[in-house]
């Protein structure tokens, strides 16, 4: 599916802003690193003495920044100018209002793109595990105009009158009745532009952009929004437990000839929709590290591949994972009841084998990857990472403290600025 569908440099006017682990029985770590109590509680309380001074150093910067005003760069709006931290800001991508959230600064997203309502439904079914986090959707403009034809309605830019347009202007310009003159009005006229979605897969963006385009991860990504957020310490602490739990996960993974192979669908209509695991994008963050075989290696799989429930059967993954199934757009369970009933759905191993899951949202923030890291690695590793409870729908599952692969407090304060 297309980029727009699955969220989906120079000064201006407004350039110049107006305002300015818990781990499982024993511990994974401790028993399978050979590290020791004491070890590890050095190297606790070296991360926190350097999570201080780098808050330390971060203030200062924040001081700093109020009283000389800053500038990120980033590919492809190049380098974009603040005089203060952005309050009112537009966000179509669901990534990056998950990234204000993690900065401390939900409540300057003034709306959401395909589909406020959904998205913001799973940014909830997340923070509802976290302490004090949270995400006020209501009032939120939705910015793609519903159609047949995805876009967005420049006027309601201008009635927005943002501070800043956290969007890609290369997604934008490839909207029905878009031009390159438009992205550069908005840009002079209200505010500047300040996104990249395209590395979502590494596909190709539309001209003018496709020559330079630069490709980030999700955590490099955090980094430049955070810095725009005056947040860099926050961006940092978050990518330290992302890292742990990479690491975590990791060191106690099967050998690669007992992990199981793996299909990433999304199922309408009696079709399966395919996506590749094993290929760069943020969109694949979650399952990527995890080092599974992919069933949909081959190189004629796009996002316009489909296939039928026979094709299906040829392939027979081990696992069925089932994209926006968070608290979003489907049901896993009634996804794997009609598969069950088919009388060739019902003879897929996934589904004889009750490994059909839900997966989430791949246009994820920061927060949202923590999350559907762990659930991935449970559902494709129970016997390592603990079983994955059954999921009805809602908020993300409640796991047993013992069981957590990355710990909510410490994530919750960094969210609250502590």
């Amino acid at each position: 599916m297309d980029e727009k569908f699955i969220d989906a440099g120079t000064p201006t006017r407004r350039a110049y802003l107006k305002s300015g682990s818990a781990l499982l029985a024993g511990g994974l770590l401790t028993g399978c690193t050979g590290q020791s109590g004491s070890e590890s509680e050095t190297e606790s309380a070296d991360a926190t003495t350097t999570a201080k001074e780098t808050e330390t150093e971060a203030a200062a910067t924040e001081t700093t920044a109020e009283d000389t005003g800053y500038s990120v760069s980033m590919s492809p709006v190049g380098e974009v100018a603040f005089e203060s931290i952005p309050e009112d800001v537009m966000v179509y991508s669901l990534l990056y209002a998950d990234m204000a959230v993690a900065f401390g600064h939900g409540d300057a997203v003034n709306s959401l793109g395909f589909d406020s309502d959904a998205g913001g439904r799973t940014l909830d079914a997340y923070y509802d595990r976290l302490d004090g986090v949270s995400f006020d959707r209501e009032g939120l403009a939705q910015l793609n105009n519903g159609s047949s034809d995805i876009s967005v309605d420049k006027e309601l830019l201008y009635e927005l009158d943002s501070d800043l347009h956290l969007m890609d202007p290369a997604l934008a310009v490839s909207f029905d009745g878009w031009e390159q003159s438009d992205i550069e009005e908005v840009g002079e006229q209200i505010a500047p532009w300040f996104g990249n979605v395209y590395s979502r897969a590494h596909s190709t963006p539309p001209e003018p952009y496709a020559e330079n385009y630069e490709y980030y991860t999700l955590w490099e990504l955090t980094e430049k929004v955070g810095a725009v957020f005056q947040a860099e310490a926050r961006a940092a602490e978050l990518k330290a437990v992302r890292d742990d739990l990479v690491e975590t996960i990791q060191s106690n993974l099967p050998p690669e000839d007992e992990r199981p192979t793996v299909g990433v669908v999304i199922f309408m209509s009696d079709t399966f929709y395919p996506s590749k695991v094993n290929v760069d994008g943020f969109a694949t963050s979650h399952i990527r590290p995890l080092g599974v075989q992919d069933a949909f290696a081959a190189d004629d799989v796009t996002y316009e591949t489909s296939y039928d429930y026979e094709t299906m059967l040829e392939i027979d993954p081990d696992v069925l994972l089932h994209s926006f199934c968070v608290a979003s757009y489907y049901d896993v369970n009634d996804i794997e009841q009609t598969l069950a009933e088919h009388p060739v759905g019902g003879e897929l191993s996934a589904v004889k084998n009750g490994r059909v899951y839900p997966s989430g949202n791949p246009v994820q923030g920061p927060i949202m990857n923590l999350f559907q890291l762990e659930m991935t690695a449970k559902q494709l590793f129970p016997e390592q990472f603990g079983e994955w409870p059954e999921y009805e729908g809602g908020a993300y599952p409640e796991i047993p403290e013992d069981e957590q692969l990355f710990d909510r407090q410490r994530v919750a304060d960094i969210v609250a600025g502590n």
